[in-house]
């Protein structure tokens, strides 16, 4: 039970990474969690700004929708195993529902029989159609950036820890909070527990710092880190998922569930410290602003790295948000050309379509990439593309075609089809697509604009 003894060392382990990691992560280090013993919480990030930016729509078809579509089965194998453990979930897969995210884990509880279940929902990120939106100052990656109300799909503010403690604090078993930082799904449950004053900045420095190596699931485990004959990692297929232990007085060690893939070391530890670092002696969070330029790892034993020397700075005095708006239609085709000449007849339908969208006079901005010359790092001009002398037997040409007009770039789309008959030749596995596109941009919200709130939900209905 989180705070029954606050001297006692708090383990936090790492279910999930984003929307999409795998359904069968959580289990081996919930075990590992329970077998343990004493203080634990779970947590499960499914969050991030394209996918809150999709399920705020789905919740305008939807109204009982919106939350992480997986979420469920998530929790199902390991809910009644948490329950039991005592070991509180924590995520952020309300997305842009989260008492509905609630509604639907505890219709999951009765399902597998549980006799109650306490779940915390912190709302008051979400501030569409509120007074908070106005006049905000746009984040400095997007300097320049003009704010249109009435435009907006979504507008999510970066929530802190304090709401997921005060829920851990009332008894809650499950917390499902929509937009929050990342870190703060660990953060919170160590408020909890070791009753840290929301001004003691190294401690919390050194809390949101495990959170950020948590918080992208097996990054900092070995997954993305691999790099066969570079950085090898054995047990792909079987990564085990991160556990923090922490103590009292902020000392931080990483680890893994025993017997699964992956690794933990100072490599990995580095390179998921520097994800996402804009400024590593001014990290800012909704919590605090995290110094990580004198910390020390230490590798205990094999998979558990020491880690020390976190600082902390008063929080910001505003909060970062997420704000979405419509970004026109994209239309995409493919089309694979194998063999002799591949390249020069994917080149030549390239061109085909290029003089095709200009004779039907299509408004929009095209993109060509030949998959398996230079896709990933070209510009729109095809640059590195033209510039590679590389001839491959086996090619294939996408077309990317952005457009206000969903009619126009359907057609272009179309476009890429009709190139089996219309050649050249040895054409083949077209795909084609055209989905409505989501911009995103940042903006800067004074904190005192803000009204985060906790609502418990039980079996029985809302207490």
């Amino acid at each position: 039970m989180l705070g029954s003894d606050p001297k006692a060392l708090l383990r936090i382990g790492c279910g999930s990474g984003f929307s999409g990691d795998r359904l069968d992560a959580p289990g081996p280090v919930v075990e590992a969690l329970a077998a343990a013993g004493g203080p634990a919480a779970l947590m499960l990030e499914v969050l991030g700004e394209r996918t809150l930016a999709l399920a705020q729509r789905e919740r305008l078809q939807d109204p009982g929708g919106g939350f992480e579509p997986a979420l469920l089965d998530l929790l199902r194998p390991i809910l009644a195993r948490c329950v039991a453990a005592g070991i509180p979930i924590v995520t952020n897969g309300g997305a842009a529902n989260p008492r509905g995210a609630a509604a639907a884990v505890l219709g999951l509880a009765r399902e597998l029989a549980l006799p109650a279940l306490r779940v915390g929902v912190v709302e008051g990120d979400d501030i569409r159609g509120t007074d908070a939106l106005a006049d905000l100052d746009p984040w400095e990656g997007d300097a320049g950036a003009v704010l249109e109300a009435d435009k907006v799909i979504a507008a999510n503010v970066y929530l802190g820890a304090a709401p997921i403690a005060q829920a851990l604090r009332g008894g809650a078993q499950v917390v499902i909070t929509g937009r929050c930082s990342d870190p703060a799904l660990a953060l919170g449950p160590m408020l909890a527990h070791f009753g840290w004053r929301e001004d003691d900045w190294d401690r919390l420095a050194a809390g949101t710092l495990a959170g950020h190596l948590l918080e992208c699931g097996s990054q900092v485990t070995g997954g993305y880190f691999a790099d066969p004959g570079c950085k090898d990692v054995e047990g792909m297929a079987t990564l085990g998922f991160p556990i923090a232990e922490v103590s009292a007085d902020g000392g931080i060690l990483i680890t893994k569930p025993a017997g699964t893939g992956g690794r933990v070391d100072r490599q990995t530890v580095t390179e998921q410290l520097l994800y996402e670092l804009h400024d590593p002696a001014a990290y800012l969070t909704p919590d605090v602003v995290l110094d990580v330029t004198g910390i020390t790892m230490v590798q205990e034993a094999a998979d558990r790295l020491r880690i020390y020397g976190a600082h902390g700075r008063p929080r910001p005095p505003t909060l970062k948000a997420t704000v979405s708006l419509p970004g026109g239609w994209l239309g995409e085709g493919e089309i694979s050309y194998a063999g002799p000449n591949a390249r020069a007849r994917a080149e030549l339908a390239g061109r085909t379509l290029l003089e095709r969208i200009r004779l039907l006079g299509l408004r929009g901005q095209s993109r060509l990439d030949l998959i398996g010359v230079v896709s990933v790092f070209d510009g729109d001009g095809g640059g590195l593309r033209e510039a590679s002398a590389e001839a491959p037997g086996d090619v294939r040409l996408r077309l990317a075609f952005a457009s206000d007009s969903k009619a126009d770039a359907a057609r272009a789309s179309r476009e890429v089809l009709s190139m089996y008959c219309c050649g050249p030749a040895g054409g083949g596995g077209v795909r084609q697509r055209v989905t409505d596109r989501i911009r995103t941009l940042s903006f800067l919200v004074p904190r005192e604009r803000l009204a985060p709130r906790v609502t418990m939900m039980e079996l029985e209905g809302v207490a």
